[in-house]
């Protein structure tokens, strides 16, 4: 709900008050409810605050518990109120006003340092603990909310930006070779693996699933939480699953509606943010509110060039969830005239640093531009979905039954899986066992290549920085992203790593403080995807059916047109080039411009952007939109772009 910020001594000198001041000076350029600061000799805390939660209007923040002798400045939102209350014996009186902040003092005092195991929500925190000289504080663990810092040998600071830290006068502002090195030789679209580091030498920042504490001038980094499968969960019945599976994501949705504002939720038409939306709808109309949604179109112009199975506009099936849900103030954002190529320096206003998801950060800042103006506090999202609550990919359950030689089950699901796909059900058995056995495919090579993202670092950049012996420690190969195919390891790294959720929540955090709304995700609730894990694979895929427990799980909830569907995906950002047609000579002669620049070609292959730029002399062609020239194109660009802004 706030942007942080803070400045420790530890060699005992008193905190030079312009210092403090300085930063929150930086904040300014968001919006605020409220702006406040504390201090005692060598400590300042300051908050930045934008009011979301009922408990948080007036809240006082920093706040000093006198008797406990703690001061808090936090950026936070907590779910599982009611589970603290009871756990911390707080009188039943003083709950209803309880602000998050406080909340989190009370569980510090009591917990000490493992108190954020005990807290599930968006949050960063950090706390002033007088009688043990000690400022400790976390992130949470996923990360939702950014911590940045600084260190030097006399001095911490921190906040929940990085320009206020630059404007230090003890910081340097020098660019990170490696994380520089990382950001280009990873080809998806996360920025690096090592998620301790920024594009700035001297800022670091806290991990997801960690905390900091900082005594005596010695800092430590403790991770407090790691997300594994754990043991299987046992009921009587698939009934007794999908029963225990709406419980918690029931209270997983209901948590996330604690705004005094309007709440409003990304809508598809997939099952993800459709079942975050029934489920969030029917707890609102219990209320008498109706809630939100907003879903992006591509333009009326748009030609669509995409395999009949995808969607670059989903209407139908989001009109038809609208329709069967109810209650829902429906908006459809064809966002006239913006495109990624005109955004690329608002984008990097707001993110502080370059990024690759070029072809959809348009119609996201879209969504909380509109949000915005339509007075929203709170917008839902299902964007973990895929890795939590719909999660259940038939193939490769297919291949583990094949492995496990359960012939029978193997067939049953076949047979059933075919009646629904269509064909022979045995056509599908080379398939699975290429899945299951990946050793067949290099006996008996397929006609289809896989798909590399070509190297665009510079390679005197690669060994200098010796990145790819680096991201091997991570698992990352050559190729610039895992080569490994199996989904049951992906998803394992998915939720062990904790560099896979940087990415999408420093956008997030950032989207927030320049719209003062937050987005929030049931399908990311730590409950959620603890309860997800311990689900056994056979409530994944069932009877032919891929994402079974989802499905299931929302009979009645969602249309069977959205629910049952098997045979369209939507695809969002398809129309990313066709926007840009405007604007394609001017995008040809930058490019052109940056692949003259020195300096700036010491980061990129040059033969690798020289062939990529033959490809846009044609044009601009809407069916290239996943073509890996045009990315390295776009990829390229805004590095340059932040290259000239920031360094």
């Amino acid at each position: 709900m706030s942007a942080i910020a803070g400045i420790f001594h530890y060699d005992q000198e008193p905190v030079n008050m312009e210092h403090g001041h300085r930063m929150m000076f930086d904040l300014a350029k968001y919006p605020a409810d409220d702006v406040q600061i504390w201090h005692q000799e060598q400590i300042f805390l300051g908050c930045h605050a934008q009011w979301i939660t009922p408990e948080s209007v007036g809240e006082r923040l920093p706040y000093y518990d006198h008797n406990r002798k703690l001061a808090i400045t936090a950026d936070a939102i907590i779910d599982n109120r009611d589970e603290l209350f009871e756990k911390l014996q707080i009188e039943r009186d003083r709950r209803a006003g309880m602000p998050d902040s406080e909340l989190i003092l009370l569980a510090y005092h009591k917990w000490g340092e493992d108190a954020p195991k005990y807290l599930i929500g968006d949050f960063a925190f950090m706390i002033w603990d007088e009688r043990k000289q000690l400022l400790f504080g976390a992130r949470d663990f996923s990360g939702s909310r950014t911590l940045y810092f600084h260190r030097n040998p006399q001095r911490f600071a921190f906040c929940t930006v990085i320009e206020p830290l630059l404007s230090l006068p003890y910081v340097k502002k020098e660019l990170n070779e490696h994380w520089m090195a990382e950001y280009l030789a990873i080809s998806a679209v996360v920025e690096t693996a090592d998620a301790s580091i920024t594009p700035y030498q001297h800022i670091e920042q806290v991990l997801p699933s960690h905390s900091i504490s900082i005594t005596g001038g010695q800092i430590k980094l403790t991770r407090y939480c790691t997300l594994t499968a754990g043991e299987r969960l046992k009921l009587k019945s698939d009934d007794e699953y999908v029963e225990a599976f709406q419980d918690v994501f029931r209270t997983a949705v209901q948590s996330r509606l604690r705004t005094y504002r309007g709440i409003g939720a990304q809508l598809s038409g997939g099952l993800d943010s459709g079942s975050v939306v029934s489920f969030a709808a029917n707890a609102l109309s219990k209320e008498d509110k109706r809630l939100h949604t907003f879903s992006y179109i591509p333009p009326k112009d748009f030609q669509d060039y995409t395999p009949r199975h995808l969607m670059p506009d989903e209407r139908p099936f989001i009109q038809s969830t609208v329709q069967h849900v109810g209650g829902i103030h429906d908006h459809y954002l064809d966002l006239e005239g913006k495109n990624s190529y005109s955004e690329i320096d608002d984008f990097l206003e707001i993110t502080e640093l370059p990024y690759k998801y070029f072809e959809n950060s348009f119609w996201i800042k879209g969504i909380f531009e509109k949000a915005h103006e339509e007075g929203i506090g709170v917008l839902l999202s299902g964007a973990r979905g895929n890795l939590s609550i719909s999660w259940g990919s038939a193939y490769e359950h297919y291949a583990l039954l094949l492995k496990k030689m359960k012939w029978l089950r193997l067939i049953h699901e076949l047979h059933h899986y075919s009646n629904k796909m269509g064909g022979p059900r045995l056509r599908r058995l080379p398939e699975v066992a290429k899945i299951a056995f990946p050793l067949i495919n290099r006996i008996f090579p397929s006609d289809n290549i896989p798909y590399i993202f070509p190297r665009i670092i510079n390679q005197s950049l690669a060994k200098r920085t010796n990145v790819f012996n680096k991201l091997r420690e991570y698992g990352i190969g050559q190729t610039g992203w895992f080569s490994s195919t199996d989904l049951y390891e992906l998803r394992r790294k998915h939720f062990e790593d904790v560099f896979h959720w940087n990415t999408t929540n420093t956008l997030l955090t950032k989207l927030s403080l320049r719209y003062s709304l937050w987005q929030r995700d049931p399908t990311n609730d730590l409950r959620v995807i603890r309860f997800c894990l311990s689900v056994p694979e056979d409530q994944y895929v069932q009877n032919g059916m891929d994402r079974a427990l989802i499905r299931r799980s929302t009979e009645k909830l969602l249309p069977d047109k959205v629910r049952l569907n098997l045979h369209y995906r939507g695809v969002q950002g398809a129309d990313w080039v066709h926007r840009m047609t405007p604007h394609w000579d001017a995008f040809k002669d930058e490019l052109k411009q940056l692949s003259k620049d020195d300096s700036f070609m010491g980061y990129i292959d040059g033969e690798v952007l020289k062939a990529a730029l033959v490809k846009v002399e044609a044009g601009a062609i809407s069916e290239y939109a996943t073509d890996a020239d045009y990315r390295i194109l776009m990829r390229s660009l805004i590095l340059y772009r932040y290259l000239k802004r920031f360094a």
